[in-house]
């Protein structure tokens, strides 16, 4: 076992907050305008392929690139190309976005037609051509997670079902709701990666889910519920791995240097849904919460949806908001307005009063050791935090900073307030850009 992990990896305990796991998810009407970012993945951005004034459809291809990091990207609405403009996203990076004019109709694009799918190198060419990204957050082009340098040496796909940020309830409801194409679109990615396992993992504290889905999976030969624990970063892909199969990712490897394929659960029941219709991923289930929101729930947006519109038909906001989140309160995005879109992977939409953010100051560390104790992996956030401000290579490569995943444990659990997690991405940026490995 890997020095970097222990025999049941240290977390931390958060309130849950899941006020929505119960609401059964809604359509909102389609907005009268939608804006589509040629950036929604990791890796190169999409070229647009429409120009102004153009018609488009449901489903038409607007956005391509030559990149073998990138996935493309579909018009989620019928209309008219109104703009192709730049857009800076939350995190400050710049592109193109596509921004349309809807005509309530919603045309589907007569190329929407179910891909056909005999062999491997079919089965990932559609999903390339589904636009799916990871859906857990990471946004990393699904077609190349499933396309391993060494196939032969990946036998299990982990179904991420963890659900561990507070507040979401977005793949609580794909479990309930549509548990049978869940099955689905497991099935196919172990019939055409050849896979022998299949290990779910869900929190113990979805009872009802863990139920459904050992129910659907009776019989199966090689699939196996995992009941995992409630703790924060349960879900984080290392963690899901070594909770549920046993096995280590160690320091610069990918899950499939560990055997092992992990998908999110929205991620394969879309791939169920891909295959029977070919409609590519235009649509987004997101949880919209938080103590400024008037109506709470689960909703299907077009995306490219304004923030502002999937408020108003949540019921706008009962308080004024003081902090807007794209994501969960641990790793989500904080937004200075609500005139951003929703993107492929996005998850959430919280948004909170005043009274509920705190806005404490940091103050000096107090060497309490907290930060070591809550992260999975035994790093020292305060130890890299130094090394980072004292701009130490050699530090912050001794201590095994490109293992965090920023999963704001450390910062979470800081009595002195300090942003361990951002100084922690700060830091792997630094040495990234000076081709330190």
């Amino acid at each position: 076992m890997s020095s970097f992990f222990k025999k049941t990896l240290s977390g931390i305990k958060v309130a849950h907050h899941k006020n929505t796991e119960d609401c059964k998810t809604v359509t909102m009407p389609v907005p009268a305008k939608v804006s589509l970012p040629m950036l929604q993945h990791m890796g190169a951005p999409c070229v647009p392929l429409v120009k102004v004034n153009d018609t488009v459809n449901v489903g038409q291809l607007i956005g391509s690139s030559d990149k073998f990091m990138s996935a493309p990207i579909h018009s989620s609405v019928s209309g008219r190309v109104a703009a192709i403009e730049e857009y800076i996203n939350p995190l400050g990076v710049r592109t193109q976005s596509v921004i349309i004019e809807t005509d309530g109709l919603q045309t589907v694009d007569p190329s929407v037609q179910p891909p056909v799918v005999g062999n491997k190198e079919e089965f990932l060419a559609a999903v390339k051509a589904s636009g799916l990204i990871g859906l857990g957050g990471a946004g990393f082009p699904t077609f190349i997670k499933l396309n391993p340098a060494k196939p032969e040496e990946v036998d299990t796909l982990v179904i991420n079902g963890a659900e561990c940020e507070p507040y979401i309830t977005t793949d609580y409801r794909e479990f309930m709701e549509n548990g049978e194409e869940v099955l689905e679109g497991i099935a196919a990615v172990v019939k055409y990666l050849e896979l022998k396992y299949v290990k779910i993992g869900i929190e113990d504290n979805k009872p009802e889910a863990i139920a459904k889905m050992k129910e659907l999976t009776a019989g199966r030969d090689g699939y196996e519920v995992v009941s995992l624990k409630s703790s924060y970063p349960q879900g984080a892909e290392k963690v899901l791995i070594y909770e549920t199969t046993g096995r280590t990712v160690k320091e610069g490897q990918l899950p499939a240097d560990a055997g092992a394929i992990v998908m999110n659960v929205s991620s394969v029941g879309f791939l169920a849904r891909y295959l029977k219709t070919g409609m590519p991923l235009v649509t987004k289930r997101i949880t919209v919460d938080g103590s400024a929101v008037a109506k709470p729930q689960n909703v299907v947006v077009p995306v490219g949806a304004m923030i502002s519109d999937v408020m108003e038909f949540c019921g706008g906001y009962q308080k004024e908001p003081k902090l807007i989140l794209m994501g969960g309160p641990m790793t989500g995005i904080a937004v200075y307005d609500d005139a951003f879109p929703v993107i492929k992977n996005n998850n959430a939409i919280l948004a909170f009063d005043e009274d509920f953010v705190n806005e404490e100051p940091e103050s000096p560390c107090i060497r309490c050791g907290r930060c070591v104790q809550a992260c999975p992996f035994d790093l020292m956030p305060a130890a890299l935090e130094k090394a980072y401000h004292a701009k130490d290579v050699d530090a912050l490569k001794a201590l095994k900073v490109n293992l965090c995943m920023e999963c704001g444990s450390c910062s979470y659990v800081c009595p002195a307030k300090r942003n361990l997690a951002f100084s922690n991405r700060m830091a792997k940026k630094f040495l990234r850009e000076n081709s330190i490995k």
